[in-house]
């Protein structure tokens, strides 16, 4: 649990209010008490409102994804065609989290790569405020329409594509860089995440020995890409760790050190999260046309989760 004295110090900040406000326009906001949610959905309008919800002891302050008309109208009982008249938009979020810190920069390292080698400029990146990083390209980025359909009516299908095409393209590097930053000490490696050497090694596709089981280590779940998910708001407090999500820049995520969110000394970065203002259209066009054509593994994705939720049912 965080200190009321340390919320109140600092959600009374102007600048840390006025970037928050600026991140939760169009969106449902969700604001948490500790060890509980307040009630859905939620709007943040006003600077003031912030301080006046520390007052009555939030910790943290949750947004969505999707970009609203009015968020106030959901309901958890709309009909998809319902949900998709009020959606205006989405931005792509992408959340890593591993238990091992310097591999969730790894891996952030690595998506930050792949989505600069297919064009996107326009990317941010911030602490998640405890294990992990998020990464965003902002919906203004994308193009109007694919595969002859509005983009604002592709989620969370276009995001959970653009995860999984970006996932099979960094696995293998990822693999290399935990082995490397290791000196190829798969016993180390062991210790750290608590399994056995022998679960932590595969077979390589081509079936010229053995690589590094990243799957086993670390997790891109695609689940959590889905309506009305949430993610922690640029600045806010992480009840766990006591940090701030701050972002950051793209560029440096191996220097990022955990002090640097401590909220007593914090400094309001000059990288926004998702920065509407430097969208340019079209920026991440060929992002989401490679994601989309990356068919044959969706539909093998599609067909393991079947299989595994056979197999959980009749267990």
């Amino acid at each position: 649990m965080i200190p009321l004295n340390v919320t109140l110090s600092y959600y009374k900040r102007k600048d840390i209010q006025e970037e928050m406000i600026l991140a939760a326009k169009n969106r449902e906001v969700a604001i948490r008490f500790n060890n509980h949610f307040g009630q859905r959905p939620d709007v943040l309008n006003n600077p003031t409102d912030i301080l006046e919800l520390a007052k009555q002891k939030a910790t943290s302050f949750h947004i969505s994804e999707e970009l609203w008309k009015n968020p106030l109208q959901l309901n958890p009982n709309m009909k998809k065609h319902e949900a998709e008249e009020l959606r205006i938009g989405w931005d792509l979020v992408l959340d890593i989290d591993c238990g091992f810190f310097e591999y969730s920069k790894i891996v952030t390292h690595r998506i930050i790569e792949i989505l600069k080698a297919y064009g996107v400029k326009n990317l941010s990146c911030k602490f998640s405020g405890n294990k992990g990083f998020h990464i965003g390209v902002p919906f203004e980025s994308f193009p109007s329409k694919i595969i002859n359909k509005d983009i604002s009516d592709l989620f969370p299908e276009a995001p959970k594509r653009i995860a999984l095409f970006i996932k099979d393209k960094i696995l293998k590097r990822v693999g290399e860089d935990i082995l490397k930053h290791h000196n190829n000490n798969l016993e180390e490696i062991s210790k750290i995440v608590g399994k056995k050497q022998s679960d932590l090694i595969k077979n390589k596709k081509d079936g010229e020995g053995k690589e590094l089981d990243v799957e086993s280590i670390i997790v891109i779940d695609t689940i959590l890409i889905s309506s009305r998910h949430l993610f922690r708001m640029p600045y806010s407090l992480h009840e766990k760790s006591g940090l701030v999500s701050i972002p950051i820049n793209p560029e440096k995520v191996f220097e990022f050190k955990k002090e640097h969110a401590d909220p007593k000394n914090l400094i309001v970065s000059q990288h926004r999260f998702l920065d509407k203002e430097n969208a340019v259209k079209n920026d991440a066009k060929e992002l989401i046309v490679q994601a989309f054509d990356f068919q044959p593994a969706i539909e093998e994705t599609k067909l393991e989760e079947k299989k595994q939720l056979t197999t959980f049912e009749s267990a």
